[in-house]
């Protein structure tokens, strides 16, 4: 994540299992942050239906789901009361 002035306010290095995006698919909008995928890592894409089927197949999910905003939530918010 950059500041206006072009200044990397967030940077992350997402490891092995990461889920990049949730905010985004979970709030039916646009990506906001850029991800490098480095040599010899594995991607992949999951769409929008099939991450509903996967939550309607195991609404368990959803509570992780939740967590992991939260989390996100904390960290963006950590790093952006240093500005």
């Amino acid at each position: 994540m950059k500041a206006a002035t072009g200044e990397n306010l967030i940077q992350m290095l997402a490891g092995a299992g990461s889920l990049l995006g949730l905010p985004a698919i979970v709030g039916k909008q646009p990506y906001s942050l850029t991800a490098i995928a480095l040599k010899g890592a594995e991607v992949r894409f999951l769409s929008r239906k099939d991450f509903e089927e996967i939550l309607r197949a195991d609404p368990s999910l959803s509570i992780n789901v939740c967590q992991v905003l939260a989390a996100e939530v904390q960290s963006a918010g950590q790093v952006l009361s240093r500005f």
